[in-house]
């Protein structure tokens, strides 16, 4: 299969709603650049010609795209360039060609679903999970892709997590690799839409939101009724500049900051309902 990337340009206030379409209608992550445009992946190039006439037909004149196909690679060697074992708190994250290397270990691969403790916005959510997750904690994964955050809550003391995720090639990964990290038996995962499932598996200790500044605004209702009384969100997925776009969303919200991780130029927060 030969993927195609779609370049899209918008005007800066669109660039938000473009995203969270894009994130929707393709089931894919969204590359966001440092010039402000969008990366976003299809298929083929009739997938990229659709998602573009798509797209100028939602947004109008104020977004264009451009298709260009991208290089065949195997993924099977690529994987493994440079991937090792990561420590983040308490938690080893390790592909499973390397060697396990204590109790605390979770073992994850690169795959289609998004979640690998390879990328800053994972990590840093990571981190603030380590922190804040506590011995029988139940743990409610929003975007939960691979999988990865709602098995290292398990790991990490929760007596169970739940993850949702609207891509519905994610969850048979997700299944696989929490039954590759011998926790089958407490961690549940749902296809369809985080804003109408999340406060039906409420009510629950700590959420886990790690997708995109937008969705993560549009999901704070739904995060705010899922919460236990006393309970804690944490929000990943945003840029180091996108920080001060967010925190007047989440106090208009009713949420009050905890803490905050950063890594190599992502950003996360914790935050409780005041």
């Amino acid at each position: 299969m030969t993927w195609c990337a779609v370049d899209v340009r918008s005007a800066a206030p669109l660039r938000d709603p473009v995203t969270t379409w894009l994130v929707e209608r393709t089931g894919q992550a969204v590359e966001e650049r440092d010039d402000g445009s969008l990366v976003a992946f299809a298929e083929n190039e009739s997938s990229a010609t659709r998602l573009i006439l798509e797209l100028r037909s939602r947004f109008g004149e104020a977004v264009a795209g451009e298709s260009r196909p991208l290089p065949m690679v195997d993924w099977n060697d690529r994987w493994r360039d440079g991937l090792a074992p990561r420590r983040i708190g308490r938690l080893t994250v390790t592909p499973s060609w390397m060697p396990a290397p204590g109790p605390a270990t979770l073992v994850i691969d690169p795959e289609s679903a998004f979640g690998t403790g390879e990328h800053g916005s994972t990590r840093s959510a990571l981190a603030l999970l380590d922190r804040y997750v506590q011995p029988g904690h139940r743990v409610l994964d929003l975007g939960s892709g691979s999988g990865i955050l709602a098995i290292a809550a398990v790991l990490l003391g929760a007596s169970r997590a739940s993850g949702i995720e609207i891509d519905d090639e994610a969850e048979p990964i997700a299944l696989a690799n929490a039954a590759r990290n011998g926790v089958a038996d407490r961690v549940t995962f749902l296809t369809g839409d985080a804003a109408a499932l999340a406060p039906l598996l409420g009510p629950v200790d700590l959420v886990l939101s790690n997708i995109l500044r937008g969705p993560n605004v549009a999901l704070l209702p739904a995060i705010r009724a899922a919460l236990a009384p006393q309970g804690i969100a944490i929000f990943a997925g945003m840029e180091l500049p996108e920080r001060e776009l967010f925190l007047p969303e989440l106090g208009a919200a009713g949420f009050c900051a905890l803490d905050e991780a950063r890594d190599e130029g992502w950003w996360a927060i914790a935050a409780r309902p005041g």
